[in-house]
């Protein structure tokens, strides 16, 4: 009766296992229905035909473990969509989660179990048996998949944005984890202990090789923790680093695009002359000419964006270029606040990354019936910048929740910069999903505003 119930829990444990799992790789990969049924039946069946393997030791535990690991991130690998570092990183996380949570709570409670033992039912050196074993082997399977379910959220910056590169820099450390811990298990499994000295007895000898267990997986847990969201971080300040030399190109790159139409205007008067002997002589060619070189000498463009700030200006020109080249409706409100205490500098990050991103979006759109739109408003309310863009997105992005596609890297390292502009004047930044649309909006405590951004709104 008692192998009828382990067995039933077992299947439980598992089934509870691939339900967790799936529901991680579903967060991160792609997956159809078809390959998640067979993906919940290749991993039962390997579990199952694995734990009765182990259970009669036909192989040795060191081997059961990596052959265990390696069909795992097989069936990830062939299953799931996405590329194949991507989804190695994935079975990496997954492996090493499971290990590291199943090991420390195995370790514990085996601890806690033959204290219990020892203590309460005055056994001197007392030993689990099969059904403790077991016990404990199900509430280890059950911590680990909680483990994996509440883990499971935190690393959408791990995957989303990172080159190939960096997937396989850290799915390499966390495999050498796994392999270490494995390493461990064999060698506790074929008695190397951390021994009392010989002269405590085997009860001693037990509980400090489990509590050496545990303190062997928590520093790995740390150091799992330190190397994943470290890395993130590294990479993620690289990448702000690299778009902040990009915007500080841009805005050189405006200014002198500023000076240009300046020096165009002091020099109208001269143009105009020259022009108009073109006209007296009937050069038509050379006057059309003429005219051409001095719209691309200081890049002309209509002045239904002039908002009171020479970089705004030409920036929303420019932006406003790129966006009808994929026939987007353009509407733009902006007064920009005189004096404003925002620097050009940081209007050129604000204003370039959120109409990069919605650019970016709208790009999206090119080949669906509707046209891309974009609308932006900006003024001074409340002694404060406030700043509101919204542009279409497509419907299946929409549904999802995602502000871009997989794929596209440095749209959250955008918003990143923007959240530091933000952060920087004391201003709050709100972000929202309309039906068909994406909306961001900015408000910025000018020069004497408070500083409470709750009594200013």
């Amino acid at each position: 009766m008692l192998g009828a119930i382990d067995i039933f829990i077992t299947i439980l444990c598992y089934f509870g296992y691939a339900f967790a799992t799936i529901t991680f790789c579903r967060k991160y990969l792609e997956v159809s229905q078809t390959n998640e049924r067979l993906f919940y039946i290749f991993l039962f069946c390997s579990k199952a035909f694995l734990y009765g393997i182990s259970k009669y030791n036909f192989v040795a535990s060191i081997f059961f473990s990596l052959l265990s690991h390696l069909i795992f991130i097989g069936f990830i690998a062939f299953l799931f969509r996405g590329s194949i570092e991507k989804k190695v990183l994935t079975a990496s996380i997954l492996i090493v989660i499971t290990t590291l949570a199943a090991n420390f709570f195995q370790s514990f409670l085996s601890a806690l179990a033959l204290f219990w033992m020892h203590v309460a039912k005055k056994i001197s050196d007392p030993i689990l048996g099969e059904w403790e074993a077991n016990l404990i082997y199900w509430i280890s399977c059950v911590m680990a998949i909680l483990a994996i379910r509440f883990i499971s959220k935190h690393f959408l910056s791990v995957f989303y944005g990172m080159t190939r590169k960096w997937h396989v820099a850290l799915a390499v450390p966390l495999l050498a984890i796994t392999l270490v811990i494995d390493v461990a298990n064999w060698g506790a499994s074929h008695g190397i202990l951390v021994r009392s000295g010989g002269d405590m007895g085997l009860y001693y000898d037990q509980i400090f090789s489990h509590c050496e267990f545990c303190i062997l997986t928590v520093l790995s847990m740390f150091a799992t923790g330190f190397y994943v969201f470290g890395m993130n971080r590294i990479y993620i300040e690289q990448k702000k680093s690299s778009q902040y030399h990009e915007q500080i190109a841009a805005y050189q790159m405006l200014e002198e695009q500023y000076r240009m139409q300046e020096r165009l205007r002091h020099d109208l008067k001269n143009h105009l002359i020259a022009l108009y002997g073109l006209l007296e002589n009937q050069e038509l060619e050379k006057m059309k000419n003429y005219l051409k070189n001095m719209e691309n000498t200081a890049d002309l463009g209509g002045d239904e964006d002039l908002t009171g700030n020479r970089i705004v200006d030409v920036l929303l020109h420019q932006k406003r270029k790129l966006a009808e080249r994929n026939d987007t409706i353009w509407e733009c409100d902006v007064q920009m606040p005189n004096p404003c205490s925002i620097s050009d500098f940081d209007l050129c990050v604000l204003f370039g990354n959120i109409l990069d991103n919605a650019v970016e979006a709208c790009e999206k759109q090119a080949n669906h019936s509707s046209h891309p739109w974009i609308h932006i408003r900006a003024r001074a309310v409340k002694k404060c910048f406030l700043l509101e863009v919204k542009n279409s997105m497509n419907e299946t992005h929409i549904r999802k929740g995602k502000l871009s596609d997989n794929k596209t890297e440095g749209h959250g390292i955008g918003l990143l910069n923007i959240n530091d502009v933000i952060g920087k004047y004391n201003g709050v930044m709100n972000i929202e999903m309309e039906e068909n649309a994406f909306v961001i909006s900015l408000l910025i405590p000018l020069s004497g505003a408070a500083h409470d951004m709750e009594q200013v709104i």
